[in-house]
């Protein structure tokens, strides 16, 4: 296995952008990641594993289980612990990083209980919401103008459901939720005393359910496109909840 141990290397250099820019993730359709558990969660999903970097400290922890991730790497590399805290987004590196490529998602939604994500930024709530969805058995998520899903925060907080769940990046959300208006009900969630009190919607019907923008909400034509609006009731002063909170609530009530 080839060793790196400068941190100026034009493959570690390359590593590094995929890391810390959505942009360089897009343009490249591949994506980093980041620790043993992400690492090792990828080789039961059906992503490409393109290059796999460890340290030798590492390898003496897991000597039997990164053998199934060289195989399946198209490279690997050993590295110098200097290159792993060169790569690393976080403060303490494990020394294991994955670099895959991306899946693009070209079927349509079609489950009964479908989440959208309109506009939501944080990766921290995004990863968080993912990872809600696969713990309630949600299946399918539908993501417009969001946060990059391989955010290496979104990829941490999802803590491996973004390997596994069926998410589906749209250009337009409104057209979305209109070709599945037919069969589905279409539910935006707001803070708002006038919309339906979320325990009152019969969820037994196939159905959408939006979560909008951190600071904005659900947007306007959503709205207007949805057959009701809905809200979480709070008794406390609060106007509003966290978007990963409300999503886990909505999601809860789904599958009641």
């Amino acid at each position: 296995m080839e060793k790196i141990t400068s941190k100026s290397n034009d493959i570690i250099k390359d590593t590094k952008r995929l890391i810390s820019s959505s942009k360089a993730r897009a343009q490249s359709g591949a994506f980093v990641l980041e620790g043993a558990r992400l690492c090792f969660d990828v080789l039961n999903s059906v992503y490409r594993i393109k290059t796999v970097f460890i340290t030798e400290k590492i390898f003496e922890k897991y000597p039997l289980e990164l053998p199934a991730l060289f195989e399946r790497a198209d490279n690997s590399y050993m590295i110098s612990e200097e290159v792993s805290k060169k790569l690393s987004d976080t403060e303490n590196p494990q020394g294991v990083f994955a670099v895959c490529e991306m899946i693009e998602n070209k079927s349509q939604p079609s489950s009964s209980k479908i989440l959208a994500l309109d506009n939501v930024q944080d990766p921290a709530n995004v990863g968080a919401i993912i990872r809600t969805a696969e713990a309630l058995g949600i299946e399918e998520i539908i993501t417009y103008n969001c946060c990059d899903i391989y955010n290496p925060k979104a990829l941490r907080a999802s803590m491996g459901s973004v390997l596994r769940e069926k998410i589906f990046d749209v250009s337009s959300l409104e057209e979305c939720l209109k070709s599945l208006g037919a069969e589905h009900k279409i539910y935006s969630a707001v803070p708002a005393a006038s919309a339906k009190n979320i325990t009152e919607i019969d969820f037994s019907l196939p159905c959408v359910c939006i979560v909008g923008n951190e600071a904005n909400g659900v947007e306007e034509n959503i709205k207007a496109i949805s057959d009701k609006l809905i809200t979480i009731p709070m008794l406390g002063n609060a106007e509003s909840l966290n978007a990963s909170v409300a999503a886990s609530i909505i999601m809860w009530e789904m599958l009641r």
